[in-house]
């Protein structure tokens, strides 16, 4: 399903947030790389998933009323057993009492957390923002910011200008971050803003450096009410 048709259908519903997958499958659709995962809708559909990603795996509940979903307890991580797998579908279903499904998603190892994310400013309209990511994203507010539409020049001078862009290269035996393809990332992210002017805001956090390339392991998209 397109960007567009996932976008109509939430905005015919009423519904305002798109969940962590539709919004990863967005983002996968505009080149963004990220982290394996499937929907599960059931204890066999969990397992399946599973052993197809690999064990361990992470599960959260999602759906538009978990939008902060470990507020509401609903993230496991390095569930590593068939047992653990089924045990843990269990009580994230049951906690979302039937208004959301489980996603299935691989474990993503790496040290370094960035973001990317946009908003809908009423004068200029959409601004990519990047900097670092997980908890520091709001501890540091560390970001650079640029409007849209953005050049590949553009992007790459966002890299530098964030405080802690050392980070992006090469220490503590860790590879260089795939710069040009990050680059790649965060004019995608402002295409996407221009595309679909119902988008209100963007929010991609953590994006998790493996081996050089960063993954998104979580975003949203907020549409406008």
């Amino acid at each position: 399903m397109k960007a567009a048709d996932i976008i109509g259908r939430y905005l015919a519903d009423g519904v305002n947030l798109l969940s962590e997958y539709d919004s990863k499958r967005i983002f996968a659709e505009y080149g963004l790389t990220i982290a394996k995962e499937e929907l599960a809708a059931t204890e066999r559909d969990a397992l399946k998933n599973a052993l197809a990603i690999g064990l361990p795996v992470v599960m959260k509940g999602v759906g538009p009323d978990f939008a902060h979903k470990s507020e509401f307890g609903l993230v496991r991580v390095g569930v590593a057993s068939e047992d653990a797998v089924v045990r843990n579908f269990r009580e994230l279903d049951a906690a979302m009492d039937g208004r959301g499904r489980v996603l299935v998603q691989q474990v993503v190892s790496g040290t370094r957390e960035l973001m990317i994310g946009a908003i809908r400013d009423e004068q200029f309209g959409p601004v990519v923002s990047f900097g670092l990511g997980g908890v520091f994203a709001e501890i540091l507010d560390d970001v650079s910011m640029r409007v849209a539409p953005m050049s590949l020049s553009d992007a790459e001078q966002m890299l530098g200008e964030f405080r802690a862009s050392k980070i992006l290269g090469s220490f503590r035996g860790l590879p260089c971050v795939n710069q040009f393809k990050l680059a790649r990332d965060l004019v995608a992210i402002g295409q996407l803003c221009l595309d679909h002017p119902e988008i209100s805001e963007i929010d991609i956090n953590p994006l998790i450096v493996s081996s050089g390339c960063a993954i998104a392991v979580d975003g949203l998209i907020v549409l406008s009410t």
